[in-house]
């Protein structure tokens, strides 16, 4: 009964801000729901409340990211009544990434939030990360605590940022809680696609911006489970491409030369022995195993220094369109 009054007050001041709508929010909040019917009247009033508190002319663009249920109608009934309201509905479900990149390019405000229907978190709680945000950094993570998921999903979560930080330097928690303030120059500098939405903040901090976390307290609700092996596989593989692209991206034969020259130089290694141990006698070779290995390395690694070869090459001929570098200021 409280919240539906609630709805109906919000609904009521709505209708008031349509005539006195700013062309120029300075927030925008981007959204993303998928089959959440059941919860999206509350996450949008809970939005609308916190904004009020902020004080600030703000927008909400809700991604609707390929619903099969009563979501769409709901945020359209929403954006009938509240003219700050942006629907941007999906033809199939692209994910978080595609999610925040399409709403990025409709949004108007210089800071962006962003927010996932998937995690559930007191959304009152933004208000300190936009105060993080006016302290002087450029990106504001939300990390989930406590936890109200699975213990399986926390696990996951963990060993995932766990491996992440090791490999990236990072010393966040939980950057891959989709929960972030950022200034909207930092997420149109740094690549949004495939799932390296969870890695914004090791990419911007590449980029030479400052990020922080500030805790967030997730609510209880129906999480989905990570139980799939595959889903673990591609995990692994998406920290792979963030290691590269953040290291190796303008110099690809630093990695693949290294690990090649390697290969190459244990294949060898294997077949000189062996040639000696043949030439003094010492026993027959054709059948032993170290002969197929030392071989398959010196392929390998002559193979791994040719695509490095071939990739400098690649960047040698794009390399006035690549940009690795970002100016903050320039003081004439």
């Amino acid at each position: 009964m409280c919240a539906e009054m609630l709805a109906s007050d919000v609904l009521i001041d709505s209708e008031a801000n349509k005539r006195s709508l700013s062309p120029n929010p300075v927030i925008s909040v981007v959204a993303s729901v998928y089959n959440f019917e059941q919860g999206i009247r509350e996450l949008y009033v809970s939005l609308v409340d916190v904004m009020q508190q902020k004080g600030q002319d703000f927008e909400i663009i809700f991604i609707d990211d390929g619903s099969v249920d009563n979501t769409y109608h709901k945020l359209l009934e929403i954006e009938r009544s509240d003219s700050r309201v942006k629907i941007i509905k999906m033809r199939a479900i692209f994910g978080e990434a595609a999610a925040l990149d399409a709403g990025l390019h409709h949004a108007n405000g210089e800071t962006i939030i962003f927010v996932s229907g998937r995690v559930r978190v007191e959304i009152s709680g933004l208000l300190n990360l936009l105060k993080a945000l006016e302290q002087g950094h450029d990106m504001v993570i939300g990390w989930r605590h406590p936890r109200a998921d699975s213990l399986l999903n926390q696990i996951v979560s963990k060993s995932f940022n766990w491996i992440t930080r090791k490999f990236s330097g990072s010393t966040l928690h939980d950057m891959n809680s989709s929960v972030l303030v950022a200034k909207r120059e930092v997420l149109e500098n740094v690549p949004i696609y495939g799932a390296l939405n969870h890695f914004l903040p090791v990419m911007a901090v590449r980029q030479g911006y400052k990020i922080t976390e500030i805790k967030i307290r997730q609510l209880k609700g129906d999480f989905r489970q990570s139980r799939y092996f595959q889903e673990y596989v591609q995990r692994l593989l998406d920290i792979l491409s963030v290691i590269f692209l953040t290291k190796y991206s303008k110099k690809p034969i630093h990695f693949l030369g290294f690990v090649g020259t390697l290969f190459t130089l244990v294949g060898l290694g294997l077949n000189v022995y062996l040639l000696f141990y043949r030439i003094l006698e010492m026993g027959p070779i054709g059948g032993r195993p170290l002969l197929l290995l030392g071989a398959l390395l010196l392929v390998v690694g002559v193979q791994m220094i040719s695509i490095g070869l071939i990739g400098e090459m690649i960047i040698f001929t794009h390399a006035r369109e690549i940009k690795e570098y970002n100016i903050e200021k320039i003081v004439d």
